[in-house]
C-alpha cells in the first residue's frame, strides 16, 4: 500500500510539461490532480491559459480549475482553504493528491503557511473607498507608499483590490502587511514529495514558449479575449486580466499596441514568468528535479520516491 498521508508536489515554469506528466502519473499511480495555477482558476478564460480541455478533464480530472468568474478575486490564503480541502478529502479515499502547477507563491503558502493576516473591516474598507472616490486610487496609493512601501512598490496603483486590502491592513493592525506576512503560520501536515520539471536547456523551454503562444493564436485566443473585453465588469487592472497573454491581448484590442507587438509583447512576458518561477524553484529545499525531455525517467523518479515511503 502506498503511504495515504503522501502529498506529491509536481512544479515548474510554463510550457514545461507538468500537464502531459501529470496526466501520464495518473494513469500510473493512485493520484488526483489539484490544480496549482492563479490563471486557471477564472472560467472563460480557457485557450490563454492552455487549460486541459473538457475531454482531458473527463479522462484526468482536475481539481481548483474553473472555480472563480474573472471579475472575482482569489487570494494565497483561499487557495490555501480550498486545496486543504481537496487534500483531505482525497486523503479519506485512500488516494494521493498530486498538486500541479507553475504558482510558486500558492505552493509556499500551503507548505509553509500564512501569515495572521486579519479579517476584512467593512467600516474600514468602507472609509478607504470613500476616500478613494472623493480623492483618487493614487491617493492611496501615496498612503500606502508611507506605511508600506515594499507592497507599494509591487502594487499597481491601479489595482484597488490590492491597495483597498493592503492599506486596511495598516489601519487594523497599525502593522504594514510586509510586516505581517513575515510572520508564517501552520506547515502542510503530510509528507510531501517535492519535484520540479523543466528542460535540460533553456532555450528549448524558450523555443516551446513561443510555439505554445501561436498555437493559442491559431486556437481562437483573441476571440476568447473580445468576449472578456466586452464585459462592462472586466478592466485591465482585474488580476484575471493581468494574467501573461491575457494582458497583451487586451492591449491590442483596446487599440493601444498593433498585433505583431502584442505577440512579441505576449511571448516575451511568457519567457519573463518562466524566469521568475525558475528563481522560485532554484532557491526551494527539498526539490528534486526532473528532465522534461524525458518523460519516463521522470514518470520512474516519482514512483521510486513515493513506493519508499511506504
Amino acid at each position: 500500500m502506498i503511504e495515504k498521508k503522501s502529498v506529491i508536489f509536481l512544479m515548474g515554469p510554463t510550457a514545461s510539461g507538468k500537464t502531459e506528466l501529470a496526466t501520464q502519473l495518473h494513469k500510473l499511480l493512485p493520484v488526483d490532480i489539484i490544480s496549482v495555477d492563479s490563471a486557471l482558476i477564472y472560467r472563460g478564460m480557457d485557450i490563454g491559459t492552455a487549460k486541459p480541455s473538457l475531454a482531458e478533464q473527463i479522462i484526468t480530472p482536475h481539481r481548483l480549475i474553473d472555480i472563480r468568474d474573472p471579475a472575482e478575486s482569489y487570494s494565497a490564503a483561499d487557495f490555501r482553504h480550498d486545496a486543504l480541502r481537496e487534500i483531505e478529502e482525497i486523503i479519506s479515499r485512500d488516494r494521493i493528491p498530486l498538486l500541479v502547477g507553475g504558482t510558486m507563491l500558492y505552493f509556499k503558502a500551503l507548505l509553509e503557511g500564512l501569515s495572521p493576516l486579519p479579517p476584512a473591516d467593512p467600516t474600514i474598507r468602507k472609509q478607504i473607498e470613500q476616500l478613494a472616490i472623493t480623492q483618487g486610487w493614487h491617493v492611496i496609493h501615496e498612503k500606502l507608499c508611507k506605511v508600506d512601501p515594499v507592497a507599494a512598490q509591487r502594487i499597481h496603483p491601479n489595482d484597488p483590490q490590492r491597495l483597498s486590502r493592503a492599506y486596511e491592513v495598516y489601519l487594523i493592525t497599525g502593522k504594514s502587511m510586509t510586516e505581517l506576512t513575515r510572520e508564517q503560520g501552520d506547515s502542510l501536515p503530510y509528507n510531501v514529495h517535492q519535484f520540479a520539471i523543466a528542460p535540460s536547456d533553456r532555450a528549448i523551454l524558450h523555443e516551446r514558449i513561443e510555439k505554445r503562444f501561436h498555437i493559442m493564436l491559431n486556437a481562437g485566443f483573441e476571440g476568447e479575449v473580445k468576449q472578456l473585453f466586452a464585459r462592462q465588469d472586466l478592466h485591465e487592472a482585474l488580476p484575471s486580466i493581468r494574467c501573461v497573454g491575457y494582458r497583451q491581448m487586451w492591449a491590442y484590442i483596446s487599440g493601444n499596441i498593433d498585433y505583431d507587438n502584442m505577440v512579441y509583447q505576449g511571448v516575451c512576458a511568457t519567457r519573463q514568468l518562466a524566469k521568475r518561477q525558475m528563481t522560485w524553484l532554484r532557491g526551494w529545499s527539498d526539490v528534486t528535479w526532473l528532465d522534461s525531455d524525458n518523460l519516463e525517467l521522470s514518470l520512474k523518479s516519482i514512483a521510486q520516491v513515493i513506493s519508499v515511503s511506504t
